[in-house]
């Protein structure tokens, strides 16, 4: 791992969704709701019988707490002397993860980042600045945090339409750059940091996406490599390279972790539904790709949405 000075510079009262600031900023939340939209999935039956016999299988000596941040998931990685963040939601989560934070009794000794999209690293700098943790991310990623963008590469939803919506929705956000402390590579460990969970570089969605395996491989925390949003599938809405988005989870699927916990969705991915995953990429404007959009839109009550 590599390391580099923290940005400390940058006044936080610039920056959240406090209730004054909402109010002013609704063509934004408007837009990241209509991104959402149409990510969406129609779920399948939910087999509470199978994740709980799954539970009862996984040696957890770190523990997976999910922090639900709206549109998407942060997870906080618990063992016995530490606590990992993952992922810091868009701009003005903070309190709403560091409520969880002190819900556990122990202060974060790393801000670990799946990948460099604003509804996942938007309030990273904040909780930094509050808790004095750095953030990690993957090198591929770094120039994308720091400037506190989204790459959104190759994104083909609505012939593109959807990169626009973004490119406006960040500004009025006001999303912090949150330049990196530590850089992670393939390979790498969270040892360092009390958290026993092995790096692997898993692009596709960004370029620096990756993906933590921890508990002897039984559980991945996977980003936005995978959704749980009404089910178990490639999160490609706002993909950068569906061909290795396609590798990567394959390359996850032969881990094989019991549990695998996804940057959108409620609860982790049983490992059936993770092996069933399609790799094949769908033409969003095909046949099927519209299809599949209009029973999301249509399914949109009873599913879970997808964010950058």
């Amino acid at each position: 791992m590599d390391g580099q000075p923290p940005d400390t510079t940058h006044d936080r009262r610039q920056h959240g969704l406090t209730g004054a600031t909402a109010l002013h900023r609704w063509p934004a939340l408007l837009v990241v709701g209509l991104l959402a939209i149409f990510g969406l999935r129609a779920p399948p039956p939910h087999n509470g019988e199978e994740l709980a016999a799954l539970l009862q299988r996984v040696n957890m000596p770190v523990t997976v707490h999910q922090v639900p941040l709206g549109v998407s998931n942060a997870y906080l990685l618990e063992s016995d002397a530490s606590l990992v963040l993952v992922d810091a939601g868009l701009p003005g989560s903070a309190d709403a993860i560091l409520a969880a934070v002190d819900a556990l009794g122990k202060p974060p000794t790393l801000i670990y980042i799946t990948h460099a999209h604003i509804d996942h690293y938007g309030s990273a700098a904040e909780v930094r600045r509050r808790t004095g943790a750095p953030i990690a991310v993957h090198a591929a990623d770094a120039d994308a945090l720091a400037a506190g963008g989204t790459r959104l590469g190759s994104l083909r939803l609505l012939q593109g339409a959807s990169r626009d919506l973004l490119a406006l929705a960040e500004p009025l956000l006001d999303v912090e750059p949150a330049p990196p402390d530590v850089l992670v590579a393939d390979g790498d460990s969270l040892a360092a940091y009390g958290i026993d969970a092995t790096v692997l570089h898993t692009p596709g969605h960004t370029p620096g996406s990756t993906t933590l395996l921890l508990n002897d491989g039984q559980v991945a925390i996977a980003g936005d490599l995978l959704s749980n949003s009404g089910g178990a599938h490639a999160q490609r809405t706002y993909a950068d390279d569906w061909t290795a988005l396609a590798e990567s989870i394959e390359r996850i699927q032969d881990a094989a972790p019991v549990l695998t916990y996804a940057g959108h969705g409620s609860g982790p991915i049983v490992a059936g539904d993770l092996q069933a995953v399609a790799l094949d990429p769908v033409d969003p404007l095909s046949a099927e790709g519209l299809a599949s959009y209009y029973e999301a839109l249509i399914g949109a009550w009873v599913g879970g949405a997808d964010g950058p």
